[in-house]
């Protein structure tokens, strides 16, 4: 047994040791990926305070429209309700919270950090009132500003996000990510049509389109935005923040809840939960999963414009 013992303890270490300079070796080969944001995407930028922020926007006059999207999502996200927004009369703005996107990685990535982000993009961009759609990770961003801002807020859309608090106090997982284990899968993972288009699938629903290296090089580029990995290391540590269903209870300016239907990263179930802590009726996209922006362009677009549309 000892013999056994230690002959599994030494393939353990060949094997660690093997794992380890594979992991720096591929580090080393890949070191150069990283690039600044403008290399990566051509704009427009605007710059608030520190931090260089990307967004994209659609229609000059009308009703002002602020989409926020959520993790590991790029403004592209809203390359298709956009321009419907627009169509209806309404001047659209996404913006990229880092550290997704093609925004510089400039921390804190904390809840008063994406708001104080949120005021001086709307400031450069003379922006007042706006209704905001907040997706998943953004819908806790556009209801802590229904919150904290009220009369700055025309209205708040949350689309499959329930806006609570996710992650908190597992900072000691980000201890685990060392380095050169850490950077190397991260590149991996990162970079990986075979990877990324399973997540993606999911999260699309049933009925997305094929899934080329064009259209997953969208989610795959930004994670080649420098600072990256590092920013996404610190967000695990300090875990997404939200507001309570308490708070959203408190929150009184106009409202909706918009929801895939076949939604298997927030639940249905928690949409409906965060619909009656608003006070409203949960609007289900048919056929829709979690970027139901993307699985039903129209429908999303009708039900924003619903509430956004002048009375």
């Amino acid at each position: 047994m000892r013999r056994w013992a230690r002959r599994l303890a030494l393939a353990l270490a060949c094997l660690l040791v093997l794992v380890t300079v594979a992991a720096l070796a591929f580090d080393i080969a890949t070191a150069g990926d990283a690039r600044s944001a403008r290399a990566l995407y051509p704009g427009p930028f605007v710059q608030v305070g520190h931090t260089l922020v990307a967004y994209r926007r659609w229609g000059n006059a009308g009703t002002s429209v602020v989409l926020l999207g959520g993790a590991a999502e790029p403004t592209w996200v809203w390359y298709r309700v956009g321009p419907l927004l627009a169509a209806a009369h309404h001047r659209v703005f996404a913006i990229d919270l880092p550290p997704f996107g093609f925004t510089e990685r400039r921390g804190p990535y904390t809840m008063a950090g994406w708001l104080a982000l949120l005021h001086g993009f709307e400031r450069r961009l003379h922006i007042t009132q706006p209704v905001l759609v907040g997706h998943s990770l953004g819908a806790g961003v556009a209801a802590a500003e229904a919150l904290t801002r009220p009369s700055r807020v025309a209205g708040v859309v949350l689309l499959d996000g329930d806006a609570l608090p996710f992650g908190g106090g597992r900072g000691w997982l980000s201890d685990l990510l060392v380095y050169p284990y850490y950077p190397a899968l991260y590149r991996i993972v990162s970079g990986s049509d075979w990877m990324v288009s399973r997540v993606l699938a999911n999260a699309w629903g049933h009925e997305h389109p094929p899934l080329t290296h064009t259209l997953l090089s969208e989610f795959e580029r930004p994670f080649r935005v420098a600072g990256t990995a590092a920013a996404l290391k610190q967000l695990l540590r300090n875990g997404i923040p939200g507001v309570s269903r308490s708070q959203l209870a408190r929150i009184r300016v106009p409202r909706a809840v918009i929801w895939g239907s076949d939604d298997t990263v927030d639940s249905v179930a928690s949409g409906r939960a965060t619909a009656a802590a608003l006070g409203v009726r949960l609007r289900l996209i048919p056929n829709a999963a979690h970027l139901s922006m993307l699985a039903s362009p129209h429908a999303v677009a009708d039900a924003i414009d619903s509430l956004a549309r002048p009375r």
